[in-house]
């Protein structure tokens, strides 16, 4: 008999029940299905420098990684990591105490908020958020509170009265990003203040995720938000190697932070992968150590690849909000008589052949997030001249 025995409450979890299949499995799935321009998830369609992913192919011959690592990760990339902190923001962490390997920036923010969360403890987050944010807080048995980016001259922005209204009591931490998924800001020094100066007033710990740090455009500028007074023993700091040298599958993420916020995290990540990603590691330490002209032409190219989208979705009758980091673009769909985004990104591989995103599942008030909808640009420039072309036929 293979029936399966029935039990009075559902299998899953009941904080993971309203998460369900992520929208960027079902979006994948229908381009293959639809043989469309996959522009919804957002990884690279090609690999990252070639010396690189040498490094990766010379680390396993020579037998490093190959093992477990050290729970820590290893320390080649750890001192990678803070010389890189040092080098672009004058940050100085110790390698041994206060910088953590992680699988990927997704774990270091499992990890983060099951280390500091407890059940009760209010997470405040900005709204649309990267959608692991929400099952992550869930897990941890938090609750979260929302704060809404809105669109206002062409980007969205973060209203400082609106985030300080959101802290109460049970207020334990602030989940901030930016470069910011999926609308493509980035927070301005003034915003950074503010919002250290809220975190010190109130005493509430800050989790930062920075994947995006070398993915700024035009007049914008990232700044860690450890580098604002009183925030050094308070913030948990996210970065990745996935986004800025274009090796996602490799899933190599760090945390950087006081010895006592890294031992936490650590306490957490232990029990989630373990340790992962040996021989990436070592790789991964030669990419930090790449000369500043790989940064800069990492973000030109990007930078050239923004442009041609952004472009062509306007010519298609978007509205677009050009980002200023990242490589999302995210558009309002109301100008081609269109206000529901699930089902024009439903609608669209048969429509045009292209992928997209529909924003609102990066929102709890979905209504708010409802006519906007995101498009990666981290494609080659052909395929994103062949999505431009295919899109034109929505504008008639």
């Amino acid at each position: 008999m293979t029936g399966m025995t029935s039990t009075a409450r559902p299998l899953l979890n009941r904080r993971l029940a309203e998460f369900g299949t992520t929208i960027f499995a079902e979006m994948s799935a229908l381009a293959l299905k639809t043989g469309s321009i996959n522009l919804g998830q957002g990884f690279p369609d090609t690999d990252g420098p070639e010396e690189i992913r040498e490094a990766a192919v010379r680390a396993l011959r020579d037998g490093r990684g190959n093992q477990y690592p050290p729970g820590p990760g290893v320390p080649e990339l750890r001192t990678a990591i803070a010389a890189h902190q040092e080098r672009r923001y004058g940050l100085s962490y110790d390698p041994d105490a206060e910088v953590l390997v992680t699988a990927g920036a997704t774990e270091a923010i499992a990890a983060a908020l099951l280390a500091l969360v407890e059940p009760g403890d209010e997470v405040i987050a900005l709204e649309p958020y990267y959608d692991s944010y929400a099952a992550c807080i869930a897990m941890a048995g938090g609750t979260r509170v929302p704060v809404t980016l809105r669109p206002a001259d062409g980007s969205f922005r973060l209203d400082l009265d609106e985030l300080r209204a959101a802290v109460t009591d049970r207020t334990r931490l602030l989940l901030i990003n930016t470069p910011h998924n999926p609308t493509g800001t980035v927070l301005t020094r003034e915003e950074l203040a503010a919002i250290a100066e809220l975190a010190v007033e109130r005493d509430l710990l800050v989790i930062t995720d920075e994947v995006y740090e070398h993915l700024v455009f035009d007049a914008a500028e990232h700044i860690p938000l450890v580098t604002f007074p009183g925030m050094r023993g308070r913030t948990v700091s996210i970065g990745s190697a996935g986004k800025t040298f274009s090796f996602t599958g490799w899933k190599v993420g760090w945390v950087t932070g006081t010895p006592d916020l890294v031992t936490a995290v650590r306490s957490a990540k232990q029990f989630l992968t373990y340790v992962a990603s040996g021989p990436f590691q070592y790789a991964v330490a030669e990419a930090l150590a790449l000369p500043d002209s790989y940064f800069d032409d990492f973000r030109a190219d990007m930078l050239a690849k923004r442009d041609v989208l952004a472009a062509g979705l306007a010519d298609a009758g978007f509205e677009v909000f050009r980002p200023a980091g990242t490589y999302f673009v995210t558009t309002d769909i109301r100008p081609l008589g269109e206000t529901d985004g699930f089902a024009f990104c439903r609608a669209l591989p048969e429509r045009a052949g292209v992928v997209a995103i529909p924003n609102a599942v990066f929102y709890d008030h979905r209504e708010e997030g409802a006519p906007f909808v995101r498009f990666a640009f981290c494609k080659k420039v052909s395929v994103l001249e062949e999505a431009v072309g295919r899109l034109k036929k929505l504008a008639g």
